[in-house]
């Protein structure tokens, strides 16, 4: 096991499948104890492709596997009370919150029904909130802590879907939600630098993860390779090196970028 994250102390939200548990269990090889918070726990039972890829009944579980500690806790990121407690609870029992990853959001309804103009004010803002809200309540709670120890590194996760509209306009409360996630992410990195905090986003494409590869194959992945130069889909672990490098001592003199990780589907 890498100790290039010995002694600190991560958070990961909607860490129970997906992306998400891989930037946890990175995170955790490299030699930090990691905090899952999710709506759902073990909702990789929701998806058969998901539920094939976990060694152990949780994402904790599996942290500890890897011989670091781990919490989890069931919370809505979109109730920043909650967030404020789980984080209040995480510091209590250890002492400190050093990186947060800002992961939890993803889209509802069908491109038809999330057309720019035609969109419905409770499905725009359900998404809104689900991803810009999320990651604005996570930052908001994480940050105290961090400027009181005059260190920490956080990573929010945008999408392709905020750096270009799809054809049809369909999706456009998701690419709006993360369009907005960027934006926050600079304006935060301005602010909390002068505190030893780096703030950065990445901004995955086409991750082949056990939930979306239905759909891809649904879709025709050749058609989607002819849309990324290097041929190929990406994957959680793809992502996760990329934030290894933003949590680490590889990333100490970054702050407010955004990093796509989509192969160059997005130029």
């Amino acid at each position: 096991m890498s100790v290039k994250l010995a002694g600190k102390t991560a958070l990961v939200t909607g860490g129970a499948r997906g992306i998400g548990r891989a930037y946890a269990l990175h995170l955790a090889g490299l030699g930090a104890d990691v905090a899952v918070l999710d709506a759902d726990l073990r909702s990789y039972r929701d998806f058969a492709g998901e539920q094939a890829e976990m060694t152990a009944d949780s994402t904790m579980a599996e942290i500890e596997q890897l011989g670091r500690r781990s919490i989890g806790l069931e919370v809505d990121v979109t109730n920043s009370t909650a967030m404020d407690a789980a984080i209040a609870e995480i510091t209590d029992q250890w002492g400190h919150l050093d990186i947060a990853i800002c992961n939890a959001g993803g889209g509802s309804g069908t491109p038809a029904e999330s057309k720019a103009s035609e969109v419905s004010p409770e499905l725009f803002d359900t998404v809104i909130q689900r991803n810009l809200y999320g990651t604005v309540n996570t930052c908001r709670a994480v940050a105290p802590g961090m400027k009181a120890s005059g260190y920490g590194r956080i990573v929010t996760v945008a999408s392709q879907a905020g750096r270009h509209g799809a054809p049809g306009g369909g999706y456009a409360h998701y690419g709006t939600a993360k369009a907005g996630i960027m934006m926050y992410t600079r304006y935060l990195a301005q602010e909390l630098g002068p505190f030893g905090i780096t703030v950065n986003c990445v901004a995955p494409g086409f991750i082949a993860t056990g939930r979306l590869m239905p759909m891809f194959e649904s879709q025709g992945v050749d058609r989607i390779l002819d849309l990324i130069p290097l041929r190929r889909l990406g994957t959680p672990e793809d992502c996760a090196r990329v934030v290894e490098f933003l949590v680490s001592e590889l990333g100490d003199y970054v702050t407010g970028a955004l990093i796509p990780i989509d192969g160059g589907s997005v130029s």
